[in-house]
C-alpha cells in the first residue's frame, strides 16, 4: 500500500525543498541560488509565492536586500513578503493592515519598474485586490472583457497575463478577490469567471482545474461536511468539469507543472463523482503529499483531512484494481 502522505508546501520539488530548509533556519543563499536557476514563469511563481510564504515570519528576505540591494530577485521576495504580511494581517483583523497593504502596494509598484517583463509583481497587485472588497479603489472596479462577468482588477490582471499568458497564481488571485467583494451574487460570479477562463485557456493550462476550486468553495459555504450534499459532486456538470480537468490538463500538462493543489482537488473530484480509476491515476502522481484543502472541507474535524484523504484513496485504487 502507499505510504501515509505528509504536507509538504515544496511537494515534488526538491530544490525548493533545500531553499526552505535553509530559509527556515535564516539563511538565504539556497534561495538566491534557487531562484538564479528558476527557468520559466509558471515556475518562477510558484516559487516566489512558496518561499514568500515561509518567509513572512522572519526577515531573511530583509537580510538579504541589505546583501545585495540590487538584486531583482531579492527585490520581488520582498514584494511577495510585504504582500503575504498585508493578506495575514487583514484575515487576523491587526490594526497595521491598512499600512501593511499600502507598504506592500508600494513595493510591488517599485519591482514591477525594476523587473517590466515580471508577472509577480502583477500578481502581488492582484492578490492586494482582494484588500478592497468595497473596491474603492478604480483600478479594482475596472470593466470586464465580456458580459456577465463583474468589474474587478481586470487592468491588473491583463498585465500579468501580458507577461506570462493564462498565469495560475493570477487567476486565482482573481477568484479570491470575487469571494472578497460584498457582491450577493459573489460565488454565481466566481463560476462564470472561472469556467470563462478555463474555455480561454489553451491544452495543458491549470487554468482548466479553476472550476474545480470554485466547486469546492460552493459546498464549503453550502454546509460542508453535510452528507446530502455528496450529491453536489456527482451531478452532470461536475463530472464534467473534473473531466475536462483530467483531459485538458492531468493527460496534457508535463509532470513537473502538476502543482500539488491542483492535483489534489483534481483527485477530489473525479472520486467524488465516482470516476474512480481515473482518480487513482491522479492519486499515483501525488505520490507521498497531499494539501489539506480539499479533502478537510469533507469532515467536521479539518484535523482529519489526511484521514479524508487516505480513505479516498484507497477506494479508488480498489476499484482501479490497485489494491
Amino acid at each position: 500500500m502507499p505510504a501515509r502522505p505528509s504536507y509538504d508546501p515544496a511537494g515534488h520539488d526538491g530544490a525548493l525543498r533545500t531553499a526552505l530548509q535553509d530559509l527556515r533556519t535564516g539563511r538565504w543563499m539556497a534561495m538566491r541560488t534557487l531562484l538564479t536557476d528558476t527557468s520559466g514563469w509558471s515556475q518562477w511563481t510558484r516559487r516566489t509565492q512558496v518561499l514568500a510564504a515561509a518567509a513572512a515570519g522572519t526577515d531573511v528576505v530583509r537580510a538579504w536586500l541589505a546583501e545585495e540591494p540590487h538584486s531583482v530577485p531579492a527585490a520581488v521576495m520582498h514584494a511577495r513578503v510585504r504582500v503575504e504580511r498585508a493578506l495575514r494581517a487583514r484575515r487576523e483583523r491587526h490594526r497595521r493592515t491598512h499600512e501593511l497593504w499600502i507598504e506592500a502596494w508600494d513595493a510591488a509598484q517599485s519591482v514591477a519598474e525594476a523587473a517590466p517583463r515580471d508577472p509577480v509583481p502583477w500578481v502581488c497587485l492582484l492578490a492586494l485586490a482582494q484588500l478592497d472588497p468595497e473596491q474603492r479603489w478604480e483600478e479594482h472596479r475596472a470593466p470586464p472583457p465580456e458580459p456577465g462577468l463583474p468589474p474587478g482588477p481586470w487592468g491588473l490582471l491583463t498585465e500579468a497575463g501580458r507577461r506570462d499568458p493564462h498565469n495560475r497564481e493570477a487567476h486565482h488571485r482573481m477568484l479570491q478577490f470575487l469571494y472578497a467583494i460584498g457582491s450577493p451574487d459573489r460565488l454565481a460570479e466566481a463560476v462564470r469567471y472561472a469556467q470563462w477562463a478555463a474555455a480561454s485557456a489553451p491544452p495543458a493550462s491549470a487554468l482548466h482545474v479553476l472550476p474545480l476550486y470554485v466547486r469546492v468553495e460552493r459546498y464549503r459555504r453550502g454546509s460542508g461536511h453535510d452528507a446530502a450534499l455528496d450529491l453536489h459532486w456527482v451531478a452532470e456538470d461536475a463530472s464534467r468539469e473534473a473531466r475536462r480537468a483530467l483531459h485538458s490538463w492531468f493527460e496534457r500538462a508535463p509532470r513537473a507543472e502538476h502543482t500539488l493543489p491542483d492535483l489534489n482537488h483534481l483527485a477530489h473530484a473525479l472520486w467524488g463523482a465516482l470516476l474512480f480509476p481515473d482518480a487513482a491515476r491522479v492519486f499515483d502522481a501525488i505520490g507521498p503529499y497531499f494539501t489539506p484543502p480539499p479533502w478537510m472541507y469533507r469532515t467536521p474535524d479539518r484535523a482529519r483531512a489526511v484521514e479524508v484523504f487516505l480513505q479516498a484513496r484507497d477506494r479508488c485504487h480498489a476499484a482501479a484494481g490497485g489494491a
